[in-house]
């Protein structure tokens, strides 16, 4: 019975383990990045900065960010996938608390928060940010999301008028 016990509470420290190293942050290797879980409020960084405050947060249209209580504000930048915004994950929560799990990003010129996963008020779990994706595929039937913006139409569009490098009449030049 003792053997059958002890068991029993080494593979309840294994799966405790599992399951809280294996959904942490995936760091990056990005200069001062920092895998971080912060508690805040999800604001319209336009309504906090300048009294500009529509309904819902500007109804996705605009940048995201967590107020944390003692009066931090983090940009919320980028959501799960490549190259796209955190807003999309966000706007659903606009004006309430979240716990959220991504990456701090310091640097001298701007702090910038990554989220990567959100955890819910009411039941507790943990949730991918990956809502910018879905909404992205049900977009583009048939196109790859790995590099999405190789086939956005609107990366496209603006690749057309503004050159590779975003000014226009500037010349990239292949190595």
């Amino acid at each position: 019975m003792k053997i059958l016990f002890k068991s029993l509470i080494t593979a309840s420290f294994f799966v405790i383990g599992l399951a809280t190293s294996s959904f942490a942050a995936n760091e990056w290797g990005i200069d001062g990045e920092e895998a971080k879980e912060l508690d805040g409020t999800v604001v319209d960084l336009a309504c906090e900065l300048s009294g500009n405050c529509p309904d819902n947060c500007g109804a996705g249209k605009r940048q995201l960010g967590l107020l944390l209580k003692d009066g931090t504000l983090y940009p919320v930048v980028k959501g799960g996938s490549n190259f796209a915004g955190g807003t999309e994950e966000l706007i659903e929560q606009c004006g309430k608390s979240v716990h959220v799990d991504g990456l701090l990003i310091t640097d001298p010129l701007m702090t910038i928060y990554f989220v990567q996963r959100i955890r819910s008020e009411e039941t507790g779990e943990w949730s991918k940010t990956n809502q910018w994706g879905k909404n992205w595929k049900a977009a583009n039937p048939g196109k790859k999301l790995g590099r999405w913006f190789r086939e956005d139409p609107r990366v496209a569009k603006i690749v057309d008028e503004s050159g590779k490098l975003g000014i226009p009449g500037l010349v990239y030049e292949e190595e």
